[in-house]
């Protein structure tokens, strides 16, 4: 399942958040999203959980709590075919 996270801290970091979704189950990756021109963090991120049921714990566990300093929101991804619709 991919897992959007938003409202991070510009200090967060890929390896950070890979570890707090750990705590829930595997992740196959976790990508702190950086804007191109200034290489800062945009705020958002992607994690991949290969195991559902595992994700949906992280997202229900993790969404609208601190981590490290600001609160996230955190949603089950939507493709590209759903943001058109």
């Amino acid at each position: 399942m991919n897992i959007f996270v938003a409202k991070l801290s510009f200090d967060t970091t890929s390896e950070s958040l890979k570890a707090a979704f750990e705590r829930f189950g595997e992740v196959s990756s976790a990508q702190v999203i950086m804007d191109k021109e200034s290489g800062r963090s945009r705020g958002f991120a992607f994690v991949e959980m290969n195991n559902d049921e595992e994700a949906l714990a992280a997202i229900s566990a993790l969404d609208n709590t601190e981590f490290e300093g600001k609160v996230i929101a955190i949603q089950q991804a939507r493709g590209k075919e759903a943001k058109k619709n």
